[in-house]
């Protein structure tokens, strides 16, 4: 395949052109698409029309499938590796994640090992007078990082924060199968990313609960103003779906979230796959 990587503009994402998700991508390919998602955080393919088994096996690529806690309520039949992310319900009941990922986070931070990134691909997309909603907004920790003060670089380099599955408002109540298998960790405030070895703040408002050797209201404060600063219009792309889009971001450098300006009739129908990580450094 001959492929072509167009930088969005902004300070992540690429969209990559002259590949057939659908047929096997050669060694060569591959290694281009990987640098390409390791140096943007961000990156889609259009007009893409895959079936489950094939984007299973695209992620694969990337490393091993982290099964996701929404999988266990909503899957693919046939593919347990995909959960369904959509606002579509049958028979009264929804068939896949409602209102996944409203605020800004980087998927299961509060893992021991967070996954490395995570894939979603676009079946249906809501429209409204020719408008498309749904959007999806992304934010490069890194350059956030980069635009830091050196003296808060400083500041933060070597501190480590508290991650806690119950500190979010989540669209369903955990288990508390879920929240046994998912106790508070600590993960560093500036990780590294492994790959490239870029750094980039790792710190999410309510996924965050606290810092280490740092008191609760000036910790709080701290979450809050680097949560804030992340997500700056300097650092984020967000990206119009269109059906047929597959698009991957990587977890370390970028966090996102989910625009929900729709409701049914407009329908919105998503196959999402997950990667495993490592552990933060």
């Amino acid at each position: 395949m001959s492929i072509e990587i167009v930088p969005t503009g902004a300070a992540l994402g690429a969209e990559i052109h002259g590949v057939n998700l659908a047929e096997p991508v050669d060694d060569e390919t591959f290694d281009a698409i990987e640098r390409a998602y390791n140096d943007h955080g961000v990156i889609f393919f259009r007009d893409q029309h895959v079936t489950p088994p094939q984007q299973v096996a695209f992620t694969r690529r990337f490393g091993e499938i982290e099964f996701n806690i929404f999988g266990e309520r909503w899957s693919v039949p046939g593919s347990p590796e995909i959960v369904v992310v959509s606002n579509v319900t049958e028979d009264g009941s929804p068939i896949g994640v409602r209102r996944a990922g409203e605020n800004w986070h980087s998927d299961m931070c509060y893992a021991s090992r967070p996954p490395r990134g995570t894939m979603l691909y676009a079946l249906e997309i809501p429209e409204l007078f020719g408008l498309t909603l749904g959007d999806t907004e992304f934010a490069s920790a890194a350059a956030a990082w980069d635009a830091l003060p050196q003296r808060v670089q400083r500041h933060l380099d070597g501190r480590r924060a508290v991650f806690d599955f119950t500190g979010r408002t989540r669209a369903f109540p955990p288990t508390q199968a879920e929240i046994d298998r998912y106790p508070p960790v600590t993960h560093p405030i500036v990780r590294t990313h492994p790959d490239t070895g870029r750094k980039c703040l790792y710190v999410m408002r309510d996924d965050c609960t606290g810092i280490e050797g740092i008191g609760g209201q000036e910790a709080e404060a701290l979450i809050a103003a680097l949560a804030d600063h992340i997500v700056k219009p300097a650092f984020v792309y967000r990206h119009q779906w269109r059906a047929g889009d597959l698009l991957m971001w990587d977890n370390c450098t970028v966090q996102h979230r989910a625009i929900q300006d729709y409701d049914l009739p407009q329908r919105r129908l998503m196959h999402r796959t997950t990667m495993g990580g490592v552990v933060p450094t």
